[in-house]
């Protein structure tokens, strides 16, 4: 997937030292050539975001002190930023990112979407108004057997999809790891810079995207109860969610913060009339096919049978492990091709899909109809 054009000046809010996240996006950016790092506002500490352009090589004088200096200044460049990335904690999404879009310039933005979902809207609206590209790094979509088992599902090879089964459970913050000032953990467990929502919005979202993304449907309602079991925590660290798909078809979503022994559980089944199909993102190079009637298959990444959704977002032969760093990187590679063509005046091609504003969107009222429905004794609730 490597290009041999012209990689796309970008800037990055947040992610500056010590950040794990800002670190993830600049590999995947710079994976395949797409993109090159040119301008920062690492950091709202203005000492660290010094230091971390330094670490980083940027330019001393295209390294701001806010996000607001950072647009006014790209925006007036010849040689500016074409977009920007934000990787801060939730509450510094919607700033950042209408400042962007109304300084013409595309973004690429960490989930979830905003910390609120009025923030949501006003994101939505700025991206109608700039007509910019936007993306929402929901990164699992990446995964190229992900990219399989949606295609396989959009063929009909399941029939009519029955049930969806989706869950992500860690345990790494089964402990009060905020109380011992984790960084990482500090601020997921602030509602003022989370927002309202905990686990249900950190890795919740990742999983209820995920079930979109693969089934192809639309979750209509869904019945929560969301609960705290770390005492003095303000937000949830795990959700049990029950779903109702449009077609009729039922589901279930966990997601968890304290399930010790699960470092990063994220797995999605998807059962029809015909066949299911099992992604485990531990095992991401195989897919699990079972056919009714009929033993498991095995369909290995970049393997015999594999077909065409999948094999265009692969980079190596078959046997070749690809994993988190490249499903990132497919999302970057995806949102620089639509870049490219809006720069042109042109469409994006039709098999390039990205998760956008909608997602990042759907995110939020699923995160709003979970607090909803648990908030009202788990009763259902229409997204």
């Amino acid at each position: 997937m490597e290009s041999h054009l012209r990689p796309i000046r970008y800037g990055m809010v947040g992610g500056g030292r010590a950040g794990f996240i800002g670190h993830v996006h600049r590999t995947a950016a710079r994976l395949d050539n797409n993109f090159e790092l040119a301008a920062g506002a690492l950091s709202s500490d203005p000492e660290v975001a010094r230091a971390s352009a330094a670490d980083l090589r940027l330019d001393p004088e295209r390294s701001y002190d806010s996000y607001e200096r950072m647009a006014e200044a790209e925006a007036g460049r010849d040689d500016g930023i074409e977009a920007v990335v934000i990787v801060t904690p939730n509450h510094l999404h919607a700033g950042p990112a209408i400042a962007f879009l109304e300084a013409g310039i595309h973004v690429i933005c960490d989930k979830p979407l905003t910390a609120t979902l009025d923030e949501a809207a006003a994101v939505e609206e700025a991206v109608r108004r700039a007509g910019r590209v936007f993306a929402v790094t929901y990164c699992y979509t990446g995964y190229p057997l992900v990219r399989e088992a949606r295609a396989r599902i959009s063929n009909g090879d399941l029939g009519l999809v029955r049930l969806v089964e989706v869950e992500y459970p860690q345990g790494r913050l089964a402990e009060p790891l905020e109380a011992r000032g984790l960084k990482m953990a500090e601020w997921r467990m602030d509602p003022a810079r989370s927002g309202p929502g905990g686990c249900v919005a950190d890795i919740g979202t990742h999983a209820f995207h995920l079930a979109r993304f693969v089934s192809g449907l639309r979750v209509t309602e869904l019945a929560a109860e969301l609960t705290s079991f770390v005492p003095g925590r303000r937000v949830d660290d795990d959700v049990h969610a029950m779903l109702r798909f449009e077609n009729g078809a039922k589901g279930s979503l966990w997601a968890s913060r304290v399930a010790p022994g699960h470092d990063n559980g994220l797995k999605i089944r998807v059962y029809g009339e015909r066949a299911g199909l099992e992604w485990v993102q531990a095992d991401p190079n195989c897919l699990i096919h079972t056919p009714l009637n009929q033993p498991k298959q095995i369909i290995a990444c970049a393997g015999s049978g594999s077909i065409a959704a999948s094999q265009r977002v692969t980079r190596v032969a078959a046997g070749h492990p690809e994993g988190y760093l490249e499903a990132f990187a497919v999302i970057y590679a995806e949102a620089a091709a639509a870049i490219r063509a809006h720069q042109k005046g042109e469409a994006a091609a039709p098999d390039i899909e990205f998760p956008g504003i909608e997602d990042g969107v759907e995110g939020m009222r699923f995160i709003q109809a979970c607090l909803d429905s648990s908030g009202n004794g788990g009763a259902w609730t229409r997204i």
